[in-house]
């Protein structure tokens, strides 16, 4: 065990004095994270989660379409609906999020206004996996340590480790992701923090040059692709893939409600050409990542196809339903 992972477990235990855990993360933020001490951050925080016990089968199959957050983008929930039409498709969905901390509207505030019940027991959550290929992995039930941690981190008035620890530790092990950070320097720490926790499988982890944690339709994105534990960096340009370039302002999103509609109406096929397009680039790169297609051109064809065949909006539909059953 590293010094690193030693500090961390000592934190998570409640070992470190207020003030000696404030100044542990503080130095840390100085000194600038390496991907090393992500990944043991990580380790950490995974052991002392609470685990979904999923076959091992599920866990190979299991894709998070998370980020960062910290963008500030004021963006509606794209990662959220990514997830919901990749789950349409026949993915394993393991969504982690929680509600809102620097948005408006976190996924689990999206979710519940889209009528899913965030409020079910591990075996629950294993359940609508199985069913649905979609659960919702509710952070701030399953990091129990956090509780004791988050009154250390408010009272810093910078951002901690913890704002980019969220999507390496989801407490199904998912093995695929599209992962998406606050700030391109992040991005291959980030990507050799998933090949240090042994995420071999295949990731974008993914910042747009205009600040978003998403693949942006308004520039380009910046990238870093894993595969069985090579990494190679890339930038994507959406025009390339025939997409109309749309300022940010055209995928704002606002309150919880108002996201909702937002992506009831994309998968109605209501949504204005902007919200639905960044829906499908973003899904097309996650259905690469998750096998689904040969290539990225095929991927964003499946996905267009979901959402004209309203396959997702009756997929949304039964997640709800089962999710309402489980109580």
């Amino acid at each position: 065990m590293t010094k690193t992972e030693e500090q961390f477990e000592q934190l998570f235990n409640n070992k470190l004095s207020t003030d000696k855990a404030r100044q542990f993360l503080i130095d840390l933020y100085k000194k600038g994270e390496t991907f090393d001490d992500i990944a043991d951050a990580s380790r950490v925080m995974r052991r002392h989660s609470i685990k979904l016990p999923i076959s091992e089968i599920l866990q190979e199959q299991a894709i998070d379409v998370v980020g960062t957050g910290g963008d500030k983008s004021g963006s509606f929930n794209i990662s959220t609906t990514v997830s919901l039409l990749l789950a349409s498709l026949g993915c394993v969905v393991a969504k982690h999020g929680n509600r809102s901390i620097t948005s408006n509207s976190g996924s689990a505030d999206v979710l519940e206004s889209l009528g899913v019940n965030l409020n079910l027991a591990p075996n629950e959550q294993i359940k609508m996996l199985e069913e649905t290929g979609f659960c919702f992995i509710f952070a701030m039930n399953h990091h129990p340590s956090m509780k004791h941690i988050m009154p250390i981190r408010k009272s810093i008035n910078h951002r901690t480790i913890f704002n980019i620890l969220g999507p390496l530790t989801n407490p199904a092990g998912a093995k695929k992701y599209l992962l998406g950070v606050f700030d391109p320097a992040y991005i291959t720490k980030m990507a050799k923090a998933l090949v240090a926790l042994d995420i071999k499988n295949r990731a974008f982890v993914v910042s747009s040059d205009d600040g978003m944690d998403e693949i942006s339709l308004a520039t380009t994105t910046q990238f870093a692709y894993v595969e069985n534990g090579t990494i190679s960096p890339g930038i994507i340009d959406p025009q390339t893939y025939g997409f109309k370039l749309a300022p940010k302002e055209a995928i704002l999103g606002g309150t919880a409600e108002d996201n909702a509609k937002i992506t009831r109406a994309i998968f109605n096929n209501e949504s204005t050409e902007a919200q639905r397009d960044i829906i499908l680039l973003n899904a097309g790169f996650a259905l690469f990542v998750d096998g689904k297609a040969r290539d990225i051109k095929e991927a964003f064809e499946i996905a267009k196809m979901a959402l004209e065949s309203g396959k997702a909006k009756e997929h949304l539909a039964k997640i709800a339903k089962v999710s309402n059953q489980l109580l």
